[in-house]
């Protein structure tokens, strides 16, 4: 069962439209990471070096067309830098892809210690 997952009304980004090239980031992807933080919950930090991670992701997006792991990078980037972790702490991931209309894209996801 998932416990609560915290929604955010934010089309989620591809890794396509994330680099220019190798590792130049775009201005969309540094507009996204900065929409995350503002408005993902405040949630206590969870940097520890020891740190076990299980992270839910669902991603509502309006073209069926869409590869939903090419979202969860952007988002799990933006998440760790928003509650300090880093990703290799994730042990468990868990990705849906749910169909909605257009303009009404949006992410949740869920952050726990395993």
């Amino acid at each position: 069962m998932i416990e609560e997952m915290f929604k955010l009304p934010i089309k989620p980004l591809s890794l396509n439209s994330a680099y220019r090239g190798r590792r130049f980031a775009t201005v969309e992807l540094l507009s996204y990471k900065q929409a995350i933080g503002l408005l993902a919950p405040k949630l206590p930090q969870i940097q520890s070096s020891t740190a076990r991670l299980e992270v839910h992701y669902r991603f509502g997006m309006s073209s069926k067309a869409s590869d939903v792991d090419n979202c969860v990078k952007c988002l799990q980037d933006a998440l760790a830098d928003k509650y300090g972790f880093n990703d290799r702490e994730i042990y468990k991931m868990v990705v849906e892809k749910v169909d909605c209309k257009k303009g009404e894209e949006f992410i949740e996801f869920n952050i726990k210690k395993l």
